[in-house]
């Protein structure tokens, strides 16, 4: 059987000409996948559709073997049965899925009372399998699409199906097989979506491989693969439903907007009733395209973000077509401040949205504050203050991070950042949100020491986060966590070598540093305003230590940033003052210190804590207020000045009683 050839998996036979009369049985009786096959089977087939089933040569494991590869298309060719892998291919991935309680249990470990839905059973994988395989080698573009929707359907990814971690990987590697342009679009697109370890690993491998039949890097191939969605160069989309039209656009680096337009021109943000009754469907489309929007939108401003550990270079004119011309990844590239040079001058940095200054260049590469002097620094920070430009990441007020002459001593990890308690489950879900890996700290075996990974510097350095529970006796898993070391290894073919820190290059130190401050800084109890209320005396002394302590790379930054815009803001300007770590409020009431790093407040004259909690949905200062950039403990510093100068307008209580009793 080609399918069982594809697959790879079944024992070596003997003879290829042996013919088994038992074959067409394997074909499963109630799959909807396989209705075709059955269909096609039964109806009397032909001697080359029975080969096409029948045939089994010698099987070598996964991916399949070179000769099963080369005589697939004559095989399909032969019985006439494109149209029947094709149609094979599709169900798999868009067809009616199978559940347990009409079509049995997906494997034999499944309990009789659990009902899930699967897409093919597990006795059935490796004849899906090679129907995969099959379409792959015979298809054209709709079997590209299709094998991208079913890695992403029985990858885990997606709620609706079991995972089957074969089926999605067969899928992933016949995508990067085929050698088709447009598999590099769904690779970049599963490489967004799939979260899964063992996958992800396939989709690395893939991706290399189909770089490498298309002639470039897996770089290259990354930023080639990212899908436009068939907006236009105004990052936009207009369909027509009725007498309505719909647009769907990026507006930001972070919103993609659906407008709806009447036939008198009006717009409205949510579907009128006209819509909503008439083009149930078609709204269902839209809401499925605006969400995978979304889903590119924010991988590329992961994945350009992550281009700041990096030395890479482009040639000026591959730089326009992947980047600035590129419906999505161009709405981020605009908010950006690139160099540009010629073949043989200085680089030159050029302001969000512009270019090179005579209009071309040979080269370009993103801008990082670690190669530039500070008066440069400075002076794009302050332009970027002074024309409200606000970039979809942190660039021009990025922390810093350089090798101290600590970590020099210590030679191969830095103790930066440990000795501190954080909440574990939150840093977990951080290290999810920047694309970290990590084991799970918890009671069972291997529970106790935790490792989190990350690869920087287009993946040739890996930074290790080391953790481990604070406190003993939970039951499964605990809610605070110690940090310690953080170390860095290099990548040697397929292994990784310890590296000495001042062997990694600044801007990979910088970045991953730079992460780790924001797990610590983030998730650290001294970012608890209320952990002294709690009555609890675990942590306290360090609770105390570090909520009103030094100020980390992040804080200082955030100081930088409000020097700039708090003079420029009426109701602040002359009420307020920086003082070290601390940004001075004097109210009506009392004077306060709020902490930098923390966005903790002491009150004058004896430093008494005042503890102001933020509403679940807290006003967005941004609204108020123009931020440079996104950053959650700034907007709160701000919100809680903005409160505080005006404390005689305060109506809270609980806050008024503790502004009292500190006035005393």
């Amino acid at each position: 059987m080609v399918y069982e050839t594809l697959a790879g998996e079944a024992r070596e036979r003997d003879a290829l000409d042996d013919v088994r009369p038992d074959a067409l049985e394997r074909v499963p009786a109630d799959a909807p996948w396989a209705a075709a096959l059955r269909e096609r089977a039964g109806a009397g087939q032909a001697p080359e559709l029975a080969a096409l089933v029948r045939h089994p040569p010698a099987l070598a494991p996964p991916p399949p073997p070179q000769k099963g590869r080369r005589t697939c298309p004559d095989r399909v060719a032969a019985a006439k049965a494109d149209d029947l892998v094709a149609g094979t291919l599709r169900d798999l991935a868009e067809g009616e899925p199978l559940c347990t309680r009409d079509h049995g249990r997906h494997t034999a470990g499944t309990g009789a009372t659990h009902h899930s839905p699967s897409v093919v059973h597990s006795p059935d994988t490796d004849l899906a399998r090679g129907a995969v395989w099959a379409a792959a080698l015979t298809g054209g573009p709709d079997a590209v699409r299709h094998l991208g929707a079913l890695a992403l359907r029985v990858s885990g990814a997606e709620r609706g199906v079991i995972e089957d971690l074969k089926l999605s990987g067969a899928a992933v590697n016949a995508l990067a097989d085929t050698g088709a342009p447009a598999s590099l679009e769904e690779l970049g697109r599963l490489q967004a979506k799939i979260r899964h370890r063992a996958l992800r690993k396939q989709l690395d491998t893939a991706l290399t491989t189909a770089a490498g039949k298309q002639g470039i890097t897996p770089q290259q191939l990354v930023e080639r693969s990212v899908p436009g969605h068939g907006l236009g160069q105004d990052s936009a989309r207009e369909s027509e439903a009725g007498d309505h039209r719909i647009r769907i656009a990026i507006e930001d680096a972070t919103t993609v907007r659906l407008t709806f337009i009447r036939p008198d021109g009006t717009t409205s943000r949510t579907a009128p009733a006209a819509l909503k009754d008439g083009f149930p469907e078609e709204l269902k489309e839209l809401k499925a395209y605006a969400k995978e929007l979304r889903g590119t939108l924010a991988g590329e401003r992961a994945r350009v973000e992550g281009l700041l550990s990096t030395d890479r270079v482009w040639p000026y004119d591959e730089w326009c077509r992947h980047y600035r011309d590129h419906p999505v990844t161009g709405v981020l590239v605009r908010g950006l401040i690139w160099e540009f040079r010629d073949e043989t001058g200085p680089w030159r940095s050029a302001a969000p949205g512009a270019g090179p200054e005579d209009g071309t260049a040979a080269h370009v590469r993103l801008w990082h504050p670690i190669r530039a002097a500070a008066d440069e620094v400075r002076a794009w920070r302050e332009r970027l203050i002074a024309d409200r430009l606000r970039q979809p990441f942190k660039q021009a007020f990025r922390e810093i991070y350089l090798l101290t002459p600590a970590e020099e001593r210590t030679r191969l990890y830095s103790n930066r950042f440990a000795a501190h308690i954080v909440h574990y489950q939150q840093l977990y879900a951080l290290f999810k949100v920047r694309g970290w890996q990590s084991n799970y700290l918890g009671s069972h075996d291997g529970g106790y020491d935790g490792t989190a990974r990350a690869e920087f510097g287009d993946g040739a350095w890996r930074a290790l986060f080391h953790h481990e529970p604070a406190e003993e006796g939970f039951r499964y898993s605990p809610d605070h966590a110690a940090t310690d070391q953080v170390r860095f290894e290099r990548r040697h073919g397929l292994q990784w070598r310890e590296a000495p820190l001042d062997e990694v290059p600044a801007p990979v130190f910088s970045e991953a540093m730079r992460d780790v401050d924001l797990f610590v800084g983030v998730t650290s109890i001294a970012a608890d305003p209320q952990w002294t209320d709690r009555g609890e005396d675990r942590y306290t002394d360090y609770w105390r230590t570090a909520t009103f302590g030094a100020l980390t790379a992040t804080a200082e930054i955030r100081r930088e940033a409000l020097e700039r815009i708090v003079p420029r803001l009426t109701k602040l300007a002359d009420r307020c003052t920086f003082d070290g770590r601390f940004l001075v409020v004097r109210g009506d009431l009392a004077t306060y210190r709020i902490h930098l790093g923390s966005a903790n407040i002491l009150m004058e004259p004896d430093d008494a804590y005042l503890c102001i909690v933020p509403a679940a949905r807290s006003p967005r200062t941004s609204g108020q207020v123009f931020l440079p950039f996104e950053d959650e403990r700034l907007s709160l510093i701000l919100s809680k000045a903005l409160m505080l100068a005006a404390d005689t307008k305060i109506t809270d209580g609980t806050i008024l009683r503790q502004i009292e009793r500190g006035a005393r």
